[in-house]
């Protein structure tokens, strides 16, 4: 069984709890959005099974006694299929997220996480990549400055590359992107991609 830490409102830690309670009863927990970027300042998205749309290069929750960068390299490593020195990986910013909604088994899902969201680079092959077939169907290599303009003017197309077991040229546009309810692309993305054009621009 899944356990993770609780946190009150204002992040202080209260206990532990089963992954299924912690939903359940909308209790605060820690969650990781793993970023992957390359020197040329192009990110990683990952293409989400359930949805078809690009999303964190990986994700997912902190489990009891995990630190956050321990948590981004098992991501990666469960989702993506390589390993990262999650001592690189540098903290982009945190975000208090909150959402209720009705399954499609008619129960209620409630999230109260304090999203993690950290950037790390990749300067391994491509070809090394293995994904969880459960979640996801590949990855999106994308120009970070590009994305950003993309979803700012929300119009458009990019070029890019699909990253499956093969790697394939692709445009894509601001309808590929995950968005939830009420934000928009822009909103979701824009603090990671300017951290990557901000780290790149660098060097």
């Amino acid at each position: 069984m899944e356990y993770l830490d609780i946190y009150d409102e204002s992040g202080n830690y209260i206990g532990k709890e089963t992954r299924e309670k912690v939903h359940k009863n909308a209790l605060w927990h820690k969650t990781v959005h793993c970023w992957l970027y390359d020197k040329k300042g192009n990110i990683y998205f990952q293409i989400r099974k359930d949805e078809n749309k690009l999303y964190t290069t990986a994700s997912g929750h902190l489990l009891t006694g995990e630190t956050v960068k321990q948590a981004f390299a098992r991501e990666i490593k469960e989702e993506i299929g390589i390993a990262v020195n999650y001592e690189n990986a540098q903290l982009v910013n945190v975000y208090k997220y909150k959402a209720d909604k009705i399954k499609k088994d008619g129960t209620e899902f409630h999230d109260r996480a304090f999203s993690n969201v950290y950037v790390c680079k990749y300067d391994g092959n491509e070809k090394d990549f293995m994904f969880d077939k459960n979640e996801v169907l590949g990855l999106a290599k994308v120009n970070a400055k590009d994305t950003l303009n993309l979803l700012k003017n929300e119009s458009g197309n990019i070029s890019g590359e699909l990253i499956t077991n093969t790697i394939s040229p692709k445009d894509f546009n601001i309808n590929d992107f995950l968005v939830m309810p009420n934000e928009t692309a822009y909103q979701k993305y824009c603090d990671v991609l300017n951290k990557i054009i901000d780290l790149t621009d660098k060097h």
